[in-house]
C-alpha cells in the first residue's frame, strides 16, 4: 500500500478494507486521558486529532521530501508546545501553524541513522536482539542508496504517515516532540535497512529492496522493540527542551 498512487494520502473513516469488526490495536475510549502536549500539560482529544491530521497532511504534501517532513514537524511541534490555555482551543492553535515547509537535505552519511538504529535495538529484550550486522552499511548507503533515495519520496512519506497515525508513542511518550522523534527514528531505520538490502543484493536501491527495508524496519519497531522503551528513549527530546526553557 505504501507504493500506491491511485488514492490520496489522508485519514478516512470506515474504509472498505476494514469493515466493522473487532481489531487488535490502539483503541482510545472517550474517558481515556488524551496524549501529553509536553511533560507538564495534557492535550484534549480534539486537539490531538487536529495534530494527528496535521502530521498526515505534512506527509501528503507533494513538494517535500521525507526529511523535509520530519524537519517541518519538529518545527511545528516546538511551536505547538508554546500553547497556553488562554489562546483558545488547541485544535484552533494547530490550524494556525505555519503553512511553509522546512527544507532538510538527504543525510550525507549513515552515521546519525545508525545511532537511531542502535537506540531501537537497545529497546529490544536481550533474548530477542538481532545479531550485529553493520559491516559495510555506510559504504552501501554512500554508493547504492543515497543517490536513488529521492526517487522514493512518495512511499517514504506514506510510511511516515502510517507511523504518525494512531501512534502508541502519543500515549506512551511525553509529548508531541516524542512523536516526531519516533518519525525521525522510523525514517532512519528505513535508511539503515535499505543500505543492508542493497549491500546484500549488490545493487542500487529499487522498489523490491525498499519494500524489504520497510518490512525489516517495521519488524524491529513493532515486533522486537518494546514500545514503552522506545517511547522513553524518544521522550528525551521533551526533557532536553524543558531544561533549555527553564
Amino acid at each position: 500500500m505504501l507504493f500506491r498512487d491511485d488514492r490520496p494520502l489522508e485519514i478516512v473513516e470506515d474504509p472498505p478494507a476494514f469493515p466493522a469488526a473487532k481489531y487488535e490495536g490502539l483503541v482510545i475510549a472517550p474517558d481515556d486521558w488524551p496524549p501529553l502536549l509536553h511533560p507538564r500539560m495534557l492535550m484534549d482529544h480534539e486537539g490531538y486529532t487536529a495534530w494527528e491530521r496535521h502530521m498526515v497532511a505534512r506527509c501528503a504534501a507533494d513538494a517535500t521530501s521525507p526529511e523535509d517532513v520530519v524537519a517541518t514537524l519538529e518545527r511545528d511541534a516546538r511551536i505547538l508546545r508554546r500553547y497556553r490555555p488562554d489562546a483558545g482551543p488547541i485544535d484552533r492553535f494547530v490550524a494556525s501553524l505555519p503553512t511553509d515547509a522546512v527544507a532538510r537535505p538527504v543525510p550525507s552519511s549513515l552515521t546519525d541513522s545508525l545511532e537511531r538504529f542502535d537506540e531501537a535495538v537497545a529497546a529490544v529484550p536481550d533474548d530477542m536482539k538481532p545479531p550485529p550486522d553493520e559491516n559495510g552499511l555506510p559504504g552501501a548507503y554512500d554508493h547504492l542508496v543515497k543517490d536513488t533515495w529521492p526517487r522514493w519520496h512518495r512511499p517514504l512519506k506514506r510510511y511516515l504517515a502510517s507511523k504518525a497515525f494512531a501512534s502508541w508513542t502519543a500515549y506512551q511518550g511525553r509529548g508531541v516532540l516524542s512523536v516526531v522523534r519516533g518519525l525521525e527514528a522510523a525514517l532512519a531505520l528505513v535508511r539503515v535497512e535499505a543500505a543492508r538490502q542493497c549491500r546484500n543484493a549488490g545493487r542500487a536501491l529499487d522498489r523490491a529492496l525498499l519494500l524489504e527495508a520497510f518490512r525489516d524496519a517495521d519488524f524491529l519497531l513493532n515486533h522486537l522493540a518494546a514500545g514503552d522503551a522506545l517511547a522513553e528513549s524518544w521522550s528525551r527530546a521533551e526533557l532536553i527542551t524543558n531544561r533549555k526553557s527553564q
